[in-house]
């Protein structure tokens, strides 16, 4: 099961380093802008972009309580047809 505020502090660490792949088991890989990353033979769920998504919020703890970007990960996790929970 996937954690929406887990991948919030992840992407805020992977700012600067590259895209955050994402896959059903919870693991993730800071990524290069358009490579196309594979565990085990399977793609990610999907791909998210940490400056597109936490570089507005100027501490770690702003992200993690606010409602929009909280929403809006759970949103794209869900698209993929997988599970996420706010812990």
């Amino acid at each position: 099961m996937l954690h929406t505020r887990e991948i919030i502090r992840k992407l805020w660490d992977a700012q600067g380093y590259g895209n955050l792949a994402i896959w059903e088991d919870g693991s993730t890989e800071v990524v290069a802008p358009g490579s196309h990353p594979e565990k085990a033979g399977q793609p990610p769920l999907l791909v998210l972009k940490p400056l597109a998504l936490v570089v507005g919020f100027p501490m770690l703890d702003h992200a993690l309580h606010d409602a929009g970007l909280l929403a809006a990960v759970e949103a794209a996790v869900r698209e993929t047809g997988a599970e996420i929970v706010r812990e």
